[in-house]
């Protein structure tokens, strides 16, 4: 059992008062949500009291067991690995799509904005509606809406609302059913099919596209019969976790069975409308007036954009170049997957380092490889752009985009964690928007980055990205010391209410 803290109301009637858990809350909401149970007769009070705090202690999504744990875990986990497919697996049939469409590549990459725009608008209110109606209704309209695709851009923009909630939603179900200390896992197998996502899906769309039978209709037609079966098993397997929904459904199924009168049950929390208005418009007061937030955010979303640029432009530089097939060009992202997996080791050892150091140095412990990546990110994005030569081995093309994808991941995993360390209670309003500046802007880079690459070919075209890259890389450096934040900035690590 986890435990709980309870909260005793006085009753206006004199009756009996029974000492129920306050709902365990994230530090997303600002939600006030306390079941208060009255009962008209004291004789059978205290019995009564002991059996429903027993039956709502057995509701407690943290109380659930490691097997339903697990279970829903690897189902939602699941998802985000097709919303991160869904993704990158659209730029595979650029070829095709473009030949049968009669439109431009550049035509064509509208639709991977739209998806990654809608992708990061949409979280901005999908968790008022969360905290207002539960988690498992958005689940089921993203598992309906994600995988259809007709008509390209529009469809685009709703698969990416809807897939949205593959990022969102996750993180917020394993926090409402594993413990803080219990954690570490399950956030890890979320960060790495988040990141990781995207290289299967070009993986395995490359092939597709390669197949003249299947091109780029089947890649998203294959994606839906994936995304339909993991819907079945999502059917059985997933449940409501957000603790404030499931406790009033277990009250109210109690009120109903009671065969002493009817208890009065109260639950306070704020409006539907105020929850909108906060998840709206939060995000977005952190992220303009914190100055860390908004560093980092930038230094983190100019890194996103120029992955999107990667992505986008690969099947260019490895067809034009080296003449590689498409499914060869898919393949190449096994580097991504590389990446990740060095990325998750290196985790690892930037953890215990912050176990050793945290008390000294507090949340700036979390940037040590961070201030490492910053440095190699520009460093790899001028390794593969001067390595954009037909004279030169293709996998040197690979090893440079196997370290730029490491410092992409190592930059998204510090960042991630070092805002939910540092803005506690607004943990969540800090990463969302952090999460919009990023994705809009991972969004808008791939619909000029052909026309650069066009103009000054890829050499130079990455060259200036990288030379940029070289401006923003004191941002984690200056960040990780401590007298920035303590000193300049005292209201950054324990900010008040906005």
């Amino acid at each position: 059992m986890s435990e709980s803290v309870c909260t005793v109301s006085k009753s206006c009637s004199g009756g009996a008062i029974t000492a129920l858990p306050q709902l365990p809350l994230e530090n997303a909401t600002k939600e006030v949500c306390v079941v208060v149970v009255e009962y008209g007769r004291t004789d059978d009070a205290d019995e009564r009291s002991k059996e429903v705090k027993a039956i709502l202690e057995r509701a407690n999504p943290l109380n659930f067991s490691k097997r339903k744990k697990w279970t829903i875990t690897v189902v939602a986990c699941f998802f985000t690995l097709l919303a991160a497919a869904a993704t990158t697996s659209y730029t595979m049939g650029y070829p095709s799509m473009t030949q049968e469409l009669g439109c431009t590549e550049s035509q064509a990459i509208i639709g991977l904005s739209a998806y990654v725009i809608s992708y990061a608008i949409t979280p901005l209110f999908t968790s008022a509606f969360s905290e207002e109606f539960g988690r498992q209704p958005l689940y089921w309209g993203s598992v309906i809406l994600a995988p259809n695709i007709n008509v390209i851009a529009v469809a685009r923009v709703l698969q990416g609302a809807a897939g949205s909630t593959g990022t969102t939603m996750v993180a917020g179900t394993i926090a409402d059913i594993w413990e803080t200390h219990e954690r570490g896992v399950p956030m890890a197998i979320y960060s790495i099919l988040a990141f990781g996502g995207t290289g299967i899906g070009t993986i395995t769309a490359g092939w597709i596209e390669a197949n003249p039978q299947l091109q780029w209709k089947w890649i998203q037609w294959i994606f839906m019969v994936v995304a339909g079966v993991h819907g079945v098993v999502f059917a059985f397997a997933m449940t409501e976790t957000r603790a404030a929904i499931v406790y009033a459904r277990a009250v109210k199924r109690l009120s109903k069975n009671d065969e002493v009168p009817l208890p009065k049950i109260a639950v306070q929390k704020q409006s539907f409308q105020q929850l909108l208005w906060i998840s709206g418009t939060r995000p977005l007061v952190l992220l303009f007036s914190e100055p860390i937030i908004f560093a980092i955010s930038i230094w983190l979303a100019f890194a996103w954009g120029v992955f999107y640029c990667m992505i986008g432009s690969m099947a260019s530089v490895f067809r034009s170049i080296h003449h590689f097939s498409i499914g060869q060009v898919g393949t190449v992202n096994v580097t991504l997957e590389i990446a990740v997996f060095i990325g998750y080791l290196t985790a690892l050892l930037q953890e215990r380092m912050y176990h050793k150091s945290v008390k000294e140095r507090s949340v700036e412990a979390r940037l040590y490889f961070c201030c490492v990546a910053g440095l190699v990110f520009p460093a790899s994005m001028f390794m593969f752009a001067w390595f954009c030569q037909p004279q030169i081995h293709w996998a040197l093309l690979c090893f440079a985009l196997t370290i730029f994808y490491w410092s992409t991941f190592t930059i998204y995993l510090a960042v991630f964690n070092y805002l939910a360390d540092c803005y506690t209670t607004y943990a969540s309003s800090a990463l969302a928007g952090q999460s919009l500046l990023r994705n809009v802007i991972g969004g808008v880079f791939p619909l000029f980055t052909l026309k650069v690459s066009d103009k000054l070919g890829f050499t130079w075209a990455n060259t200036i990205y990288a030379c940029i890259a070289i401006l923003l890389a004191p941002i984690p450096i200056a960040s990780s010391l401590t007298w920035t934040t303590d000193d300049i900035f005292p209201w950054v690590t324990h900010p008040q209410a906005k």
